[in-house]
């Protein structure tokens, strides 16, 4: 699985970024996104994703696979 910010629920207040080891969550002119080819969800270190965690609204959610191999074959 991927993960992706929902934007209606992030309050972009940026605790998420510097959570991240891979530094996937970076922000934007508009919000904060996870680049899905860097995040691990931190399964290697944590067992759990971290940005995941710390979000105080609940705005980072899990993907499906095929919407995320589907996206990374028509933009990569």
């Amino acid at each position: 699985m991927a993960l992706t910010i929902n934007e209606d629920k992030c309050a972009r207040c940026g605790v998420c970024e510097p959570e991240c080891p891979n530094e996937a969550v970076f922000q934007t002119e508009d919000a904060y996104v996870i680049d899905s080819s860097l995040c691990t969800e931190c399964k290697e270190r944590y067992g759990e994703p971290l940005c995941e965690a710390v979000c105080p609204n609940n705005s980072i959610e899990k993907i499906k696979d095929t919407l995320y191999k589907k996206c990374l074959s028509i933009f990569s």
